[in-house]
């Protein structure tokens, strides 16, 4: 007598979840390649024309914006169908390197340095080495991210434990979604404000740079947001995110500049309120 297999439909289901959050990391790869090729188009058009250069770089920004979001999505929606892999996170990763790494400095590239200070000179080979550095100490944060992610427990002696409320060290896709957000607000190649302001504006996005990249490196926690949606309370999120994401629609300049400032400077607060609380000390027991 032979015996027929049965194969379960939620097997196949179930296998087929796993594709989910790879497709919004294929997504976040994209828009990061899109924001480096809209960068590029700017770059080489800014001299010529500066308003179809800051279309591009307007385009380039929103790119990033997108891939933010496609970001958050995929890692959200990994944990909830638990479908988390080892491969995923790696993929994750890389694709956070083109989108979060590689693309924002190539826009800070052609948007600020490259239109202000002329090539060979002093203060346009130290931006290029400040987006390096802030390209270097993101990948960095990346790999320590995996690392904790691989080892829950303690890395080794001294290190911070991981949390699933909080991130040790500013994320990368915050720091790219501030310098985004920058140009998204005023998207024109700096050259447009004239030479002195021009430079005043670049030296301050290089003291950015290097402030998102110590801030990457360091050890301040930033809120994860990974439990949100997921108390009790799921219908105030809702109204919420429905009231911020209309805010975005209807004010993206302000709201996006608003937020990712917000966020990036929410750990420094909080360190910093830390470190001016007073410490609880252990009162002697009376005899």
């Amino acid at each position: 007598m032979e015996s027929e297999e049965t194969i379960s439909p939620h097997k196949g289901l179930r296998k087929s979840l796993y594709l989910i959050p790879a497709v919004f990391t294929a997504a976040n790869a994209g828009a990061g390649f899109i924001s480096v090729l809209a960068s590029i188009r700017g770059f080489n058009v800014y001299y010529e024309n500066p308003e179809l250069a800051a279309y591009y770089f307007n385009y380039s920004g929103i790119a990033i914006g997108f891939a933010l979001l496609f970001d958050m999505l995929d890692g959200r929606v990994a944990r909830m169908t638990k479908t988390t892999t080892e491969i995923g996170v790696q993929f994750d990763s890389l694709a956070d390197v083109l989108t979060f790494g590689i693309a924002p400095t190539a826009l800070m590239y052609a948007w600020a340095i490259a239109p202000t200070f002329p090539e060979g000179t002093p203060f346009h080979a130290l931006g290029v080495f400040l987006l390096f550095m802030y390209m270097m100490c993101g990948v960095f944060r990346l790999a320590r991210f995996n690392l904790q992610a691989m080892r829950p427990r303690v890395i080794q002696e001294g290190t911070p434990k991981v949390d699933k409320k909080n991130f040790v060290g500013l994320p990368i896709p915050p720091a790219a979604g501030l310098l985004a957000a920058i140009v998204h607000f005023a998207p024109a190649p700096l050259t447009v404000y004239g030479g002195s302001r021009a430079q005043l504006y670049s030296f301050s996005m290089m003291g950015l740079f290097a402030l998102l990249g110590i801030l990457m490196v360091s050890t301040i926690r930033y809120t994860s947001f990974k439990s949100v949606g997921m108390g009790k309370r799921n219908f105030y999120v809702i109204l919420l995110i429905a009231a911020i994401g209309m805010s975005i629609w209807l004010y993206s300049n302000y709201m996006l500049l608003i937020l990712s400032g917000l966020y990036v400077s929410h750990g420094i607060i909080w360190h910093i309120a830390g470190l001016l609380r007073p410490s609880k000390r252990s009162e002697p027991n009376p005899a």
